[in-house]
C-alpha cells in the first residue's frame, strides 16, 4: 500500500525536524558539557576548600558560596562529601562528574590526568617538621596580636568604620558582595578589621589573585637565587617548534600580563578560557601555554590569569625535584613571614594556582616581602614599557590608550643575563 502525497511530506518534515534536532545537538552538545564541566569543577574545589581547608559548616558553603544570585544554575548540580577520604564529587545530576581531593599542605586538588593514589602519593610524607608556634603575645606583623581599643594616630575613625560599614552591606540582593573578611593596615599595623558572621581572623580563605603576589614573590626569590633572569626568553618547549614566534616572549612579559597571547578573561562565561582552564583543565599551563600569540610581546596589557600560571609553569622547572618544589613556598616565603597556616593548592599537574590563607596573613604578604631583588616590588607595579600600549581592566570593561614609559625588571631590579637552571 502506497503513502499519499501528503503522508510523504508529513514524513518528509519529520525526518527534516530530526536532522535539524541531531544537528543542533551535535553542535550544542559539546557546549552543554563543558559548561557542565566547569559547574561540577567549580562546585567540587570550593566545597572541598571550604570544608577540609577552612574548616566551614558544608551547609552554610551550599548556601552561601553555591547557590542564590549569581550562582542560580549551581543549583542543578549535586555534590557528595567523603569526609573519612577527605574528597568532594559534584556532578549535573550524574553528568560531567568532577572530584577534588585534599592533601594535607596541599589543599585540595581536582582530579584529572593522574589517579587519586598517584596524588596522594606525592604529598607523602611532604611536610615532615611541624610548624614554628606563633608569637602570639607581640604585635601584629611580629606576632598575633591586635590593639583596636585606642583609635590609631592619623587615621579617621569616623570614615573608616564607614568604609567597613559599606564593605559589608548588601546593596543590590540581585549582585551581592559576599564580603567575608576585612582587615586594615596603617603604618604597619592592624588599624581594623572586621568578620562577616561564620568567619573570625584564623580562618584560612582562599587567596583568589592575591595569589600573584605570592607568585611575584616566589618569582623574585629565584631570580636572587640565580635560577630565573627577566630577560629570559624561549621559556617553553613546546613554543620551541619551528618558527613559532611565542619564543619571544619574556619571564618579564608574562609577569606584567603583556606576553600578547590571546586569552578571554571573561568571568561569566563558562566557556570562556578563564573558567575553563580553573575547573576543567587537569594542567592549566599547558592549557594556557597553547594560546595563539595575538600581538607582539611586551606592547599591550591584558589581564590574563593565564599569565600566571604559565609563570607557575616556569617556577616549577627551575627545581631539581618535585619535593624541593612544593617544599620552598613554605621553607623560603611562608614561614620567614609568619603565615604559618597558609596552604598552597595546585592543579592536578603540580602547578601552582591558589594559596588559602587567613586574611591577617594576606596583609602580612602585602606589607612584608622576603628578601627579592632591590626594586623587585617597585618594578612589578611599573607601567608597560616601550610603545603604545593597551591598558584593560580586569573585567574588560574600561579601556584607554597612551604611551607607557617604565624601566625594565631587570634595570630596576638589577638583575640581567641569568639563565634557569634546575641544578641544586
Amino acid at each position: 500500500m502506497s503513502l499519499s502525497a501528503s503522508a510523504l511530506r508529513a514524513k518528509a518534515w519529520l525526518w527534516l525536524a530530526a536532522v535539524i534536532v541531531i544537528a543542533g545537538a551535535a553542535v550544542a552538545g559539546p557546549r552543554l558539557y563543558r559548561t557542565a564541566l566547569v559547574g561540577s569543577g567549580f562546585t567540587a574545589e570550593i566545597l572541598c576548600s571550604a570544608v577540609f581547608v577552612s574548616h566551614r559548616d558544608e551547609q552554610a558553603v551550599l548556601a552561601e558560596d553555591l547557590k542564590g544570585p549569581g550562582y542560580e544554575l549551581l543549583s542543578f548540580f549535586r555534590e557528595r562529601i567523603e569526609r573519612d577520604r577527605k574528597r568532594v564529587t559534584a556532578s549535573f545530576h550524574g553528568i560531567a562528574s568532577q572530584t577534588a581531593i585534599f592533601r594535607d599542605g596541599l589543599g585540595c586538588t581536582r582530579i584529572d590526568g593522574k589517579s587519586e593514589e598517584e596524588l596522594r602519593a606525592e604529598a607523602a610524607d611532604l611536610f615532615l617538621l611541624p610548624q614554628p608556634a606563633p608569637e602570639s603575645e607581640a604585635l601584629w606583623p611580629e606576632g598575633e596580636r591586635v590593639e583596636l581599643d585606642a583609635p590609631a594616630q592619623g587615621v579617621d575613625g569616623p570614615a573608616l568604620k564607614a568604609a567597613l560599614d559599606a564593605a559589608f552591606t548588601e546593596p543590590d540582593s540581585a549582585h551581592p558582595r559576599r564580603t567575608r573578611a576585612l582587615v586594615v593596615v596603617h603604618r604597619g599595623r592592624i588599624v581594623a578589621e572586621r568578620y562577616a558572621p561564620g568567619f573570625d581572623a584564623a580562618m584560612p580563605l582562599i587567596g583568589w589573585s592575591m595569589t600573584k603576589a605570592a607568585l611575584s614573590a616566589l618569582v623574585g626569590l629565584r631570580v636572587k637565587d640565580g635560577k630565573l633572569a627577566v630577560t629570559d626568553k624561549s621559556l617553553l618547549p613546546e613554543w620551541l617548534r619551528g618558527g613559532d614566534p611565542r619564543r619571544e616572549i619574556s619571564l618579564d612579559d608574562l609577569l606584567r600580563m603583556s606576553s600578547g597571547l590571546a586569552f578571554d578573561e571573561t568571568y561569566d562565561d563558562p566557556l570562556a578560557d578563564v573558567a575553563q582552564m580553573l575547573f576543567v583543565a587537569g594542567d592549566m599551563a599547558r592549557f594556557a601555554a597553547a594560546k595563539k600569540l595575538v600581538v607582539f610581546p611586551g606592547t599591550e596589557w591584558h589581564y590574563s590569569g593565564g599569565s600566571s600560571v604559565i609563570v607557575a609553569r616556569i617556577l616549577r622547572e627551575t627545581f631539581p625535584t618535585e619535593r624541593d618544589y612544593l617544599r620552598y613556598p613554605r621553607e623560603r616565603l611562608f614561614q620567614p613571614l609568619g603565615m604559618r597556616s597558609a596552604t598552597l593548592e595546585l592543579d592536578a599537574a603540580g602547578t601552582l594556582r591558589g594559596v588559602v590563607v587567613p586574611v591577617r596573613l594576606s596583609a602580612r604578604l602585602g606589607t612584608s616581602w622576603p628578601p627579592v631583588p632591590s626594586g623587585w616590588r617597585v618594578a612589578g607595579t611599573a607601567p608597560l614599557a616601550g610603545r603604545l600600549g593597551r591598558l584593560q581592566s580586569r573585567a574588560g570593561a574600561n579601556l584607554a590608550r597612551r604611551k607607557l614609559r617604565r624601566p625594565s625588571l631587570a634595570e630596576i631590579a638589577g638583575v640581567r643575563g641569568t639563565r634557569r637552571s634546575a641544578d641544586a
